[in-house]
């Protein structure tokens, strides 16, 4: 069942404020989502940018830490997981096509909610790019970036529908997680040559 955030006026009741209180800084509840939201890609890229500058780690213990960061945030906060990533397009603020809804998400002023939630979100691709870089180089990072993001949120989904663990599958999330990062690991060698033979891998 779709996550129904409660109505704002009991938002506000549940923080111990008077009813009214959240509408003078929010015009609804979508745009209370939109905050939260924002505000978690923040701390999601704080946390992958503190991996990154960590020099002690290798670039695969980066990588793994920021795969669990994103697992991490579907375990314990699913509500907030798949509003992080739901389609966009599905709520009013997000409603319109083409360049237009690009050009509001990329150029939108400095108040603008949409506007803060995309570059926030893009600041955390940006983070989580540059540690896969550290791995495939700039070349390939794009294509490695999109499956590892793929699988950590399959490892996510499959971890909350309890379909890991079982007789069957026999596994956790961090070994698949691990799994992952030893793979994208393995084609160190590979992409090397591959890029500088002018191929992607």
């Amino acid at each position: 069942m779709a996550y129904l955030p409660p109505p704002l006026r009991e938002v506000g009741a549940r923080a111990g404020v008077s009813r009214g209180a959240p509408y003078r800084h929010f015009t609804g509840k979508d745009s209370l989502l939109t905050a939260v939201a924002t505000e978690s890609w923040e701390r999601i890229a704080d946390q992958v940018h503190a991996l990154r500058a960590d020099t002690a780690l290798s670039a695969a213990e980066r990588l793994r830490g920021a795969l669990r960061i994103l697992i991490g945030v579907g375990r314990d906060q699913p509500h907030l997981y798949q509003m992080l990533f739901r389609r966009p397009g599905h709520r009013p603020e997000e409603l319109g096509e083409g360049l237009g809804r690009v050009r509001r998400q990329l150029c939108g002023p400095a108040d603008d909610p949409t506007a803060d939630r995309a570059r926030a979100a893009g600041r955390f691709q940006d983070e989580f790019l540059a540690i896969v870089t550290g791995l495939v180089g700039e070349r390939n990072a794009p294509h490695y970036g999109a499956l590892l993001l793929a699988g950590a949120h399959g490892i996510a989904d499959m971890e909350l529908s309890g379909h890991l663990g079982t007789d069957k599958m026999r596994t956790t999330p961090d070994e698949l997680v691990d799994t992952l990062v030893r793979m994208v690991t393995d084609t160190g060698g590979r992409r090397q040559a591959a890029s500088s033979g002018g191929e992607a891998l």
